[in-house]
């Protein structure tokens, strides 16, 4: 495939090369939000770049935009054409003298939300995460008789989506103790962390139109990291019988820069490989096309720094190829009962884990709730999350002949 050269500096060999160029939004010294792309430490300013004249008129209309919306509205075809400009720009010798002074430090960037988020769906697509789940509080039935034929999700809250960097305030709310009579208010005991991935919607559907299987990715813009917090104490007392509330709705952290489908073409990978005797999945959620190639191999960590420590310690790795549920079945089903997806929304897979201990994207798991702490240096323990606890969740695709991409990463400090 070979490896593309940029004239930026930083660019090559870095998170964000010619290969990768994800999307986002950034603040810029005159207080305008405005999209950005990530070039190595930089970022391109695109409305500077459609004020240049630099891009086709309906990109550059999308590009004078605050917030992604527009553009992804626009379809694939549309944020393909985009990448294929920027990377003419950023590799072209003969453009440099115009582009150049377009570029921002990322360093010194203050990121916003990438899009204007009308709606967010958390999936529940790691059969690792809920049978480790499952076994601590259904031992013998780990797993509800539906998990392998529907793709289960619940809706959360979008208005509480921040972008990463943002601190997140332990949440207060119900708990009953297992010995107590009645239950008590006050702050979380138990909060966690979730290490997912979110995915946007670009094009969306018409409400009672649901998009089938074959059609689902031309309906995905790109994918980001995504911490859904979760206050396991809250969520154990109030979660039956109609899931996650208030245990989950008060922080959502996610990842500045969205990673392109096109970027990730080269990290593509089979579905998971279904075990004997596990059913097939209906016909609208079944596609040899999807078997072979609806998968991708990214790489995810976790890695944690309590107020102690001077640099974070990594405390897990997963790769989200390990889902039961690929993106496109969680996209088709959600709109097959003809819900109506709109540019911008959000979808998340729910927590990454994979069969390995050191695998898993949460703290419930890791700690079995709290019964086996985790031991960090310097002789500190955590059973869950306690104030001044920094999660960051990093995220990044390697394979032989390509150039590694990754996504940044995704930081929230407990207070």
């Amino acid at each position: 495939m070979g490896v593309m050269r940029s004239w930026v500096a930083g660019a090559d060999g870095s998170d964000f090369p010619l290969e990768n160029l994800p999307l986002g939004v950034f603040r810029r010294a005159d207080g305008k939000a405005c999209i950005g792309s990530a070039i190595g430490d930089s970022i391109l300013d695109l409305r500077a770049a459609a004020d240049a004249r630099l891009l086709q008129k309906e990109l550059a209309a999308a590009c004078r935009e605050d917030a992604l919306n527009a553009l992804m509205a626009m379809g694939r075809g549309a944020s393909q054409a985009l990448r294929e400009r920027m990377q003419e720009l950023l590799s072209g010798a003969g453009a440099r003298a115009r582009v150049e002074p377009l570029l921002v430090s990322r360093a010194g960037a203050e990121m916003l939300l990438p899009a204007r988020i009308g709606g967010y769906t958390d999936f529940y697509a790691s059969v690792y995460h809920a049978t480790n789940v499952g076994r601590l509080f259904r031992p013998e039935n780990p797993l509800l008789p539906n998990y392998k034929w529907v793709p289960i999700g619940y809706h959360g809250r979008a208005s509480s989506i921040v972008v990463s960097g943002a601190e997140v305030r332990r949440p207060s709310g119900q708990t009953k103790a297992a010995d107590a009579k009645e239950p008590s208010f006050g702050p979380s005991k138990a909060l966690d962390y979730e290490l997912e991935v979110g995915f946007f919607v670009g094009q969306g559907n018409r409400l009672g139109e649901p998009i089938p299987l074959a059609e689902a990715e031309r309906h995905v813009f790109g994918l980001c990291l995504l911490n859904d917090w979760s206050a396991r104490d809250v969520q154990a007392w109030e979660y039956q019988p109609l899931g996650p509330f208030l245990g989950k709705n008060f922080a959502t952290t996610i990842s500045p820069w969205i990673v392109t489908l096109e970027a990730l073409e080269p990290f593509r990978a089979t579905a998971l490989k279904r075990p004997e005797g596990d059913p097939k999945p209906l016909k609208y959620l079944d596609s040899a096309d999807d078997r072979a190639s609806g998968g991708f191999d990214v790489t995810l960590e976790v890695w944690l720094r309590t107020a102690q420590m001077r640099e974070p310690v990594r405390v897990s790795r997963g790769n989200l190829r390990d889902l039961y549920w690929t993106l496109a079945q969680m996209l088709t089903h959600h709109t097959s009962n003809g819900c109506n997806l709109q540019p911008g929304d959000l979808l998340a897979t729910g927590t990454v884990s994979g069969a390995l201990a050191d695998s898993v994207g949460s703290l419930l798991e890791m700690t079995r709730r709290g019964a086996e702490p985790l031991m960090l240096p310097g002789g500190e323990t955590r059973k869950f999350l306690e104030t001044g606890d920094e999660v960051i969740l990093r995220g990044y695709c390697e394979r032989e002949g390509c150039a590694r991409i990754g996504f940044g990463e995704c930081r929230g400090v407990v207070v």
